[in-house]
């Protein structure tokens, strides 16, 4: 039997999704295309990317967009489709009569900072080679607070002031916005970039999610802008409880982890309340990547994680355990190269244009170089304090301002008045498996039918 070259490529992503910096879409496809991890390392932004030569394809991903793939199998020769959905791929074999074929665990996940090559494929389908292409050094800073500061909120500023020029001087910036200190941070160096630029900082508004009335996140909101003189700035999105739909966000992200389903769940009720209000809003930022960057994850929390895996293993957050690893997901990738779904997905499905400037590659660069094990010496304590440390003082050095530090709180849990989701989320992970599968079988019942 012969392997036969791939006879159709299907490319169902949307290049204007993609949020270059420093090239064209068409030019970021062709270095995906050499093959050279350099040369892709050098696109700057948030991308997902698919190159076809011949028998060849090559596909990349930063962490900030999700990038499916699928093979399906005609008489004529075998059929690629590249989507940023599975039901965007599930849809478009039905309509070429191959539903038959699909279940959403044969749909495999790019994974974030990798070039992905497909060279044959045929009966039976090989595996992809995968080739890292950012690989960013560890411990390669001083442990010197101010200078770690200074170049991590540096490294933020100088790809927001990029994504500032390609967003051009007009559009209004919403920043999803709890008061937090990534929210906060971005908040600020924002402010600071347009003033700079001599643009008008009332483009900005701080939106801020409250079920009900009085939400923990917008008493804190409100506490941070007041202590920095920005209250104009901020507009809470008030909702009911019945806004927070567990079941649409399941939906939304296709994905059953109960952490990412409750976050998507109240981004999802945001996003909504914003779109309801502006029609025409186009541009969000959000702060996601700034935990998994700092490591200001409780540990405890997970008996799969110990302070020694979270220091020792490069980017533990960003990708999960890696491509080499046995409990690596295929269908949908590790860590936040995975999770990040529950922040993109939402924005996309009522049709905002997304940014999330700590998940870039500059950005995640800096942070991987901190010396977290000199600064900490193993103790949770220090490593849960140190986040804080290192933003603030790089937001003073970067906009001169001083930011005021709430102790962390996950974006589910602060948008109720006593900072607990227990009315609003099923604590059974159980409950989001079977939520996730209901949804799969409904549909291809509804394709049969």
């Amino acid at each position: 039997m012969h392997a036969a070259p791939i006879e159709r490529l299907v490319d169902l992503l949307d290049p204007d999704a993609n949020v270059i910096l420093n090239m064209t879409v068409a030019e970021a496809i062709e270095r995906v295309g050499s093959g050279r991890p350099e040369a892709v390392r050098g696109i700057r932004g948030q991308f997902a990317l698919v190159h076809r030569q011949g028998k060849r394809v090559r596909m990349a991903r930063s962490i900030g967009r999700p990038l499916r793939y699928f093979i399906a199998k005609k008489a004529s020769g075998p059929l690629l489709i590249t989507a940023d959905r599975i039901d965007a791929i599930a849809a478009f074999l039905d309509r070429e009569g191959l539903s038959d074929q699909f279940h959403p665990s044969y749909t495999r996940m790019v994974p974030a900072h990798h070039v992905l090559e497909l060279a044959l494929v045929g009966c039976p389908d090989p595996n992809p080679i995968c080739t890292r292409f950012f690989a960013p050094p560890r411990d390669r800073w001083p442990a010197d607070l101010d200078g770690i500061g200074g170049r991590y909120i540096g490294a933020l500023a100088a790809e927001l002031a990029a994504w500032l020029d390609a967003v051009g001087p007009r559009e209004p910036i919403g920043v999803l916005f709890s008061g937090g200190i990534d929210s906060g941070a971005l908040l600020l160096v924002l402010h600071h970039l347009l003033l700079e630029r001599g643009e008008a900082p009332t483009r900005l508004k701080a939106f801020t999610l409250s079920v009900a009335a009085d939400g923990a996140d917008l008493r804190q909101a409100r506490e941070f802008l007041r202590a920095t003189g920005l209250e104009l700035f901020l507009e809470a999105i008030e909702v009911s409880p019945d806004a927070i739909d567990v079941a649409a966000a399941v939906r939304t992200i296709e994905d059953y982890k109960r952490l990412d389903v409750e976050a998507a769940a109240a981004t999802l009720a945001l996003c909504r309340g914003i779109r309801e209000r502006y029609p025409d809003w186009k541009w969000l930022v959000d702060g996601d990547g700034g935990d998994e960057n700092l490591k200001d994850y409780p540990i405890e929390d997970n008996p799969e994680l110990t302070i020694r895996s979270v220091l020792s293993n490069r980017m533990l957050y960003q990708e999960g355990w890696g491509i080499d690893a046995i409990k690596h997901s295929q269908t949908y990738s590790g860590g936040q190269s995975r999770g990040h779904v529950r922040t993109y997905a939402p924005g996309a499905a009522l049709g905002f244009r997304g940014f999330s400037p700590y998940a870039l590659p500059n950005v995640i660069e800096i942070a991987e170089g901190i010396p977290f094990i000199a600064l900490t010496d193993w103790d949770h304590a220090r490593l849960y304090a140190l986040k804080g440390e290192v933003v603030r003082r790089g937001v003073k050095a970067v906009t001169g301002r001083d930011m005021p530090i709430f102790p962390k709180r996950r974006l589910q849990a602060g948008i109720t008045a006593d900072a607990g989701s227990d009315g609003l989320f099923p604590h059974d992970a159980a409950i989001y498996r079977r939520m996730h599968q209901q949804f799969w079988d409904d549909r291809a019942r509804g394709v049969r039918g």
